[in-house]
């Protein structure tokens, strides 16, 4: 057989190739990858995987950007006053779960239901736990206002006191609790084991946004009372 050589190479028998070690690589050793059809490529596994990261990149955000506009008051700079950095933050927050709440639907959708789940009282139980968690989002947001939801502390903007009316009077951080009840009315509502795995990793990445958050907010307001005492 006739060996030539070439570029990249030595060729060998049947048009191998020889690399940079002494095995003749034959030219068609991946001409089976030919017939795959990467159109029907199962994308069940992404979807799960960008739910996922968008649940627990959410809190991550929000909270690395504001002890950063905290400690440095660069947003505040940039965008002309606290409250308009504040409001920028909000909003750019509020685009991030829109995206996560996609990615959480498309999970659902991308897996089968769960047998035990899809029944009429599965769903009415799923609407009333979303309702009562629509309720504690809206009432803490309109509780609290834009920039008390958005992290205002961290800009700056603190609060006269300790909000305890409702829904404050009936749990700690209703906007988190709420949102994740929401999440788990909607996997129900859906006969989701997918969502309800989505949920458990909603409530994970909220617990550790409150054991995160809740020193660093109480330490601003310690300075605050300090101030104060100290005028």
């Amino acid at each position: 057989m006739a060996l030539r050589d070439g570029p990249g190479g030595e060729r060998g028998p049947a048009g191998g190739r020889r690399g940079t070690g002494s095995r003749w690589w034959p030219r068609d050793c991946c001409r089976g990858l030919e017939g795959l059809d990467y159109g029907q490529v199962d994308v069940t596994a992404m979807a799960q995987l960008f739910a996922i990261l968008s649940i627990a990149f959410n809190p991550f955000f929000w909270n690395v950007v504001a002890r950063w506009e905290h400690k440095t008051r660069a947003l505040s700079r940039v965008c002309g006053s606290p409250h308009t950095a504040c409001y920028c933050l909000g909003t750019v927050i509020l685009m991030l779960n829109c995206v996560r709440s996609h990615c959480f639907t498309e999970a659902m959708k991308s897996q089968p239901k769960l047998e035990g789940l899809d029944s009429p009282w599965a769903y009415c139980s799923g609407l009333v736990i979303l309702a009562v968690g629509t309720l504690f989002v809206i009432s803490s947001f309109l509780a609290l206002g834009f920039t008390g939801t958005f992290l205002g502390d961290y800009f700056g903007i603190l609060m006269e006191a300790k909000v305890t009316s409702f829904p404050f009077s009936v749990l700690d951080n209703p906007m988190y609790w709420g949102s994740t009840a929401v999440y788990l009315g909607w996997s129900l509502m859906h006969a989701s084991p997918a969502g309800l795995l989505l949920t458990a990793v909603v409530a994970i990445s909220y617990t550790i946004a409150v054991l995160y958050e809740g020193p660093f907010t109480e330490e601003i307001y310690r300075r605050k009372q300090k101030g104060a005492k100290n005028k």
